[in-house]
């Protein structure tokens, strides 16, 4: 495999670009539920949840200190799933079309803020939201990264602001009454755990961007889990004061369900207010969407490429656009629109099925200290084994709380869609796989060689 030239990335810069990829829309769209079910008690949800979501993708700390995986993600998952479970995986790509539903109705909800008429016609506006951004794919992506780049320091900026104008107008004894209204645990103990899984989109992105960063880091093995570990501290810290000052400026009744810019209009002047809402808000989605879209772009192309999708769908247009699976995963971010759906509720028919596919990861790590022995005792993170296989049951059980939490606050008609999801997800892979649309033997030598490269590339 050929390797990246230059200065490989030290242990700042692993921090760096994994706080950036962290911090992402996910604080703007979803705080205000967060308090909805748990009020000022947000704050020990988010700071408690950015390292309940690192137990959730246990997987992603633990891998990386065994082995060298230049492929980050996917080799991870090429080495532990099964052929049903690689149909599974591959599948849930499209699934992922529910978060850019998500992101065209968080951005409708923030425009609704600078244009209040535009409420009567929300779903009209998310859909042609949707719609534009799916058009501009046509042409290519290359313009995204530069786009993401200033949308980034835009973002760190409203949120330092936030913070800084915010924590002015919150009486710290009122925010830390239990008695008050909207106060510590205001919907119970199920309140906070439902507001954690709910949080769990904002809070997941600590291991991410590091993981996949392998091949050009210096000493991956331990750089790569001490930088998640300390960008897991830093995200808390910095969601820690933004829940401070959401659910401490307002009263509990203005804040619950709502996005951030009704507390930004409480405590901006109006000029900042409207960086913030167009800005911070809007403009963070808007990249985060647009980035979304290039990102699933070659995984579309892989599973029509292996089979999981017939052989129709590997068509494209001749500068290489996958216009037919394209189309698909519009028709599936569409749905939640159409239908109707509230923001959580999408966000929650993603979710779900990625930590039930946590789980599975998260217990099949167990297998790795004794079929590689070898790697196993040259982990960079020490800790013996019966711990080890502790933290692999609790990622999982971290995992299944927050599907489960999700599933049970969905309402019937969103509950019964996602039941239709995962057995979809399982049986469109058994399908494909029994038909012989997908070469099984092709896995496997795919499979061996992501191994092979991750034993030979072992040494640190």
């Amino acid at each position: 495999m050929n390797e990246e030239k230059g200065k490989k990335l030290n242990i700042l810069n692993i921090i760096g670009l994994g706080l950036g990829g962290a911090i992402g829309t996910g604080i703007f769209v979803l705080l205000g539920a967060g308090i909805k079910y748990t009020g000022r008690s947000i704050i020990w949800v988010v700071i408690i949840g950015c390292f309940f979501m690192l137990l959730a993708y246990w997987y992603n700390l633990a891998m990386p200190s065994i082995f060298v995986l230049k492929g980050g993600d996917y080799s991870m998952k090429a080495m532990l799933f099964n052929p049903i479970m690689t149909g599974v995986g591959g599948w849930m790509t499209i699934v992922n079309a529910f978060a850019m539903s998500s992101y065209a109705i968080a951005i409708t909800s923030y425009l609704m803020v600078v244009f209040p008429k535009i409420e009567a016609y929300q779903q009209l506006c998310s859909f042609i939201i949707i719609t534009v951004f799916f058009i501009s794919t046509i042409k290519g992506s290359r313009f995204v990264t530069i786009l993401e780049n200033l949308v980034t320091i835009v973002l760190i900026a409203a949120l330092a602001l936030f913070v800084l104008f915010g924590v002015p107008h919150v009486n710290p004894i009122e925010f830390f009454n239990p008695t008050a209204d909207g106060g510590f645990f205001h919907g119970g103990f199920s309140g906070f755990v439902s507001a954690i899984a709910v949080m769990g989109w904002a809070c997941q992105g600590t291991t991410m961007a590091p993981v996949s960063m392998a091949a050009v880091t210096e000493k991956p093995k331990r750089t790569i889990p001490v930088g998640i570990i300390i960008i897991t501290a830093l995200l808390a810290v910095v969601y820690g004061l933004m829940a401070y000052v959401a659910g401490g400026v307002l009263p509990y009744e203005k804040i619950a369900g709502a996005n951030l810019s009704v507390t930004a209009e409480a405590i901006f002047p109006k000029s900042l207010y409207a960086f913030f809402v167009i800005g911070g808000g809007i403009g963070a989605i808007a990249s985060s969407l647009l980035g979304g879209l290039a990102m699933f772009r070659y995984p579309l192309i892989h599973i029509a490429e292996d089979g999981w999708l017939p052989a129709v769908f590997k068509k494209t247009t001749k500068s290489g656009y996958p216009y037919l699976t394209y189309l698909v995963f519009y028709l599936v971010s569409v749905f939640p629109i159409v239908t109707g759906m509230s923001l959580d509720a999408a966000v929650s028919l993603v979710m779900i099925p990625s930590m039930l596919m946590n789980m599975y990861m998260n217990i099949a790590c167990m297998t790795l200290p004794k079929t590689y022995p070898n790697q196993w005792n040259d982990r960079s993170i020490k800790m013996g084994v019966g711990f080890y296989n502790v933290c692999c049951v609790l990622g999982a059980f971290c995992a299944g709380v927050v599907a489960f939490n999700l599933f049970k606050d969905l309402n019937m008609q969103n509950a019964i869609v996602c039941v239709i999801i995962l057995v979809a997800l399982v049986g469109l892979s058994l399908w494909r796989l029994k038909i012989g649309a997908v070469n099984v033997d092709y896995l496997k030598e795919q499979k061996k060689k992501i191994v092979a490269e991750a034993l030979l590339d072992d040494v640190d």
